[in-house]
């Protein structure tokens, strides 16, 4: 597909989360990011101190579990968010990266990106995450980078 054409393709899949934003707010436009895709989670966390809070979960199964409401930033793989400006694992399991980690194969698939002030202070981690070990399609990456900074307009 020629530059163009995944430019205009893009140029669509804003269009379409900026309704889902005004239609359903946060709630609308984390429902629509997670529907494009297989995890189960699409989440917000912000960083306070050396914990990891959620802020807003969209649960695929509704459940919403409270287990994930905080998590030690040292033990969060939102820490690799912070540290080299987005992670990716399509299963945990096998990276070595998280060696150590205690949700090494616990959340097997994970992609996330930092959300910052426009200050560029940090505030934390955008992600999608799942415990299936699963791959999340290129193209969904140039979304996500695409409207990490809309999300953070939306956040106190």
């Amino acid at each position: 597909m020629a530059l163009q054409e995944h430019q205009q393709e893009l140029d669509q899949q804003l269009a379409q989360f900026h309704r889902a934003f005004e239609c359903g707010g946060l709630h609308g436009a984390l429902h629509y990011l997670n529907a494009r895709t297989s995890f189960r989670y699409t989440a917000i966390y912000r960083l306070d101190g050396q914990m990891m809070r959620n802020i807003f979960l969209y649960d695929r199964q509704g459940e919403n579990p409270t287990s994930l409401s905080e998590v030690p930033l040292g033990d969060s793989f939102c820490q690799f968010v912070l540290r080299d400006n987005g992670f990716n694992t399509a299963n945990s399991a096998n990276d070595v990266r998280l060696l150590g980690n205690p949700y090494q194969g616990v959340l097997n698939s994970y992609y996330g990106l930092p959300l910052s002030r426009k200050a560029g202070t940090i505030y934390g981690t955008f992600c999608h995450f799942d415990v299936l070990p699963m791959e999340i399609p290129d193209s969904e990456i140039a979304l996500l980078e695409a409207v990490s900074p809309m999300l953070m307009d939306q956040l106190d």
